[in-house]
């Protein structure tokens, strides 16, 4: 028995001293911690982890290790868009869908809107609000039963009566209910505590409050405050005993000052933010989530007739051109920035359109670059994993055609994506 056990272990040992590695070679690699471009490099990863970053171009040191030969290409980190709705996508049929869709439609939609997020490099996204599909896609993509980026999700997003997250706004009298903390309707402090532990409950890894009205609700207002301080301090408060941070959409001032001064860890949108708003952001570490894509797509698509019901027509072409100049001014006064989208507004996959506009607004490309893996990792708590090319970190790697931080549009078109060490695409 004792030898069978020696057998076996010496066996297992050898499996693992085998085991096949990885090779990239790098033309250049963005090193995002210091913000510098490297030449001729080789990633060298074992199992999910990158093992080392050499200088040169090394070959494979056993004949069982893989070669991935990128050497007129330019490798970055993985990329994390800190703002999408995995389980929808914007069409003219999306507010009747509500009524016709049953949730696995919506679960099923939701898996290919994750893999084209994947394919298009972003290994990492933050869901800021949907029906609860997509916290049982996080844990499918998470079981390797679909393919999708590592996902942190809000689960559904909490709101006031009538608020911009209200699940029963624009239903007709008998449809339109009283829903309540269960279904992410706050009414005071009480709701507020009840409503956090019912995501808690439901197995969310943030909370997502709507700290103002907003843009694509059947909802009249855009902008107004619409919860008080008190309802948002108990949020972050019981947020804070279950390991949640809060990040609350806003486009009024007012409300995003309440959710600031309340502890909010990042301000979605911000589209009427003022400079006093931004010293507080800036006081408080509070990121901006910018979503300029968002705003430019609800402003066209505002022109398209019947695309939108009509209350929502007027406030898509009052809030969608302000974002990106909002942006620019906040991005000048020091204000944290952190990369989101707002993707399911637009079409999923295209969320690299996202950098072009943030660097049209001002932006050096390395810091827009910085804002999606550095970032990022730091308010999901993945500082030693994520976000860098560098030893011991998770391997996701994508790489492009020429280097983003002369040529930005590139980050559009990705070549090659790996996610802890799986290809997923390579081109």
């Amino acid at each position: 028995m004792k030898k069978l056990f020696f057998t076996a272990f010496a066996f297992f040992l050898f499996l693992g001293l085998s085991a096949q590695d990885t090779y990239i070679q790098a033309g250049k690699l963005i090193d995002t911690k210091n913000g510098k471009v490297l030449s001729e490099k080789t990633i060298i990863i074992s199992g999910k982890r990158i093992k080392s970053v050499e200088n040169g171009f090394v070959d494979p040191a056993n004949s069982e290790d893989q070669l991935i030969d990128l050497r007129n290409k330019t490798v970055l980190p993985g990329l994390t868009d800190m703002h999408v709705h995995i389980e929808g996508e914007s069409n003219p049929a999306e507010y009747l869908q509500r009524f016709t869709n049953n949730e696995a439609d919506n679960a099923f939609n939701s898996v290919g809107f994750a893999k084209t997020t994947l394919m298009a490099g972003f290994t990492t996204v933050r869901d800021l609000g949907g029906s609860g599909v997509n916290i049982a896609l996080r844990d499918a993509i998470n079981k390797g039963k679909v393919d999708g980026p590592r996902i942190f999700t809000a689960g559904k997003s909490l709101a006031t009566t009538g608020g911009h997250a209200d699940p029963t706004n624009g239903m007709n009298d008998e449809m339109v209910g009283d829903p309540g903390p269960k279904e992410g309707v706050v009414n005071g402090p009480e709701d507020a505590r009840k409503a956090v532990r019912q995501r808690y409950k439901n197995g969310a890894d943030l909370i997502k409050i709507t700290a103002t009205g907003g843009v694509l609700s059947v909802a009249k207002s855009s902008s107004n405050p619409q919860f008080f301080r008190e309802e948002i301090e108990e949020i972050v408060k019981t947020a804070k005993d279950y390991g949640f941070h809060v990040a609350a959409h806003a486009h009024g001032d007012e409300g995003m000052q309440r959710a600031v001064r309340a502890g909010v860890k990042t301000i979605e949108h911000g589209t009427l933010m003022s400079e006093e708003t931004m010293e507080l952001m800036k006081e408080f570490d509070a990121y901006l989530v910018p979503t300029i894509t968002a705003g430019k797509e609800v402003t066209q698509n505002a022109e398209i007739e019947g695309y939108y019901p009509e209350l929502v027509v007027p406030k898509a072409k009052e809030i969608g051109p302000k974002i990106q100049n909002t942006f620019a001014t906040a991005y000048k006064k020091g204000v944290p920035i952190v990369f989101g989208t707002d993707a399911g507004v637009f079409k999923h996959g295209e969320n690299a359109r996202e950098f072009v506009y943030m660097t049209e607004a001002g932006m050096p490309a390395m810091k827009a670059i910085q804002s999606a893996t550095i970032e990022p990792a730091k308010i999901l708590k993945m500082e030693s994993e994520s976000g860098q090319i560098a030893g011991g970190f998770l391997a996701d790697i994508i790489a492009v055609n020429e280097d983003p931080t002369e040529t930005i549009e590139t980050l559009k078109d990705v070549i090659f994506v790996m996610k802890e060490g799986k290809i997923y695409k390579n081109e």
